[in-house]
């Protein structure tokens, strides 16, 4: 198969540069591009990656900007915001506008790489320390558990046990082997989760499914 497409958005060379090093070393990802924001959206039209690495703070366009007009295209890629600090005011605002993960700009090498592969799968990521923070602000800064078990209860019973996978970070192949299903119908049920759950994308049923206690259930053998 061809080498996932990769493209990374920051205002800094350096830092461009040792993500692409870190990213292209591995042989199934190639890094196709980088710029600042002000050329994301021209570079993700011409060079069409499957994942862009998009930076949060940058002085020409700021990341959420960036991130929109990526995902208004025809064929959006997957984006994870990247960001130096875990309590960043923009992760709640990034996963609302559709980004697919948050990650710490000092994520190990090995991880980044992991990460990459599971956007590309059609997975969601958070750092650890991101994921602490979405889970115990912007989580529960929302709706009540109640209103959330509520939207919940839309859902047939095989597509809550998808949705409780997506609340712990299994890409669409890994949800297939979990539950003995093909990967197009795993992408089926999480086309109907969204719908259903009013979700604009995956990370926002992942949260979603920490509300309504389907993760917590799920591993508690519930």
């Amino acid at each position: 198969m061809p080498p996932t497409r990769v493209l990374i958005v920051d205002d800094e060379v350096l830092v461009r540069s040792g993500l692409g090093l870190i990213v292209g070393s591995a042989p199934d990802l190639e890094v196709v591009g980088d710029c600042s924001g002000g050329r994301a959206e021209q570079l993700t039209r011409e060079l069409a990656p499957q994942v862009v690495l998009l930076d949060v703070r940058m002085p020409d366009l700021d990341g959420i900007s960036v991130l929109r007009r990526l995902r208004a295209l025809p064929e959006p890629p997957a984006v994870a915001m990247l960001t130096t600090f875990d309590t960043d005011e923009h992760i709640g605002t990034a996963l609302r506008a559709g980004a697919a993960g948050f990650l710490l700009k000092d994520t190990a090498p090995d991880q980044l790489v992991h990460a990459v592969r599971v956007l590309a799968a059609g997975g969601s990521v958070l750092s650890p320390s991101v994921a602490r923070t979405v889970i115990s602000g912007y989580v529960e800064g929302g709706a009540p558990d109640t209103a959330a078990a509520s939207l919940a209860g839309r859902l047939t019973g095989r597509e809550l046990d998808v949705l409780a996978l997506l609340g712990e970070g299994l890409s669409n192949a890994e949800i297939a082997d979990r539950l003995f299903l093909g990967t197009g119908t795993v992408k089926d049920h999480i086309s109907a989760i969204l719908a259903k759950l009013g979700a604009a994308n995956r990370v926002q049923a992942a949260v979603l499914a920490h509300r309504a206690g389907l993760v917590r259930d799920r591993r508690d053998g519930a």
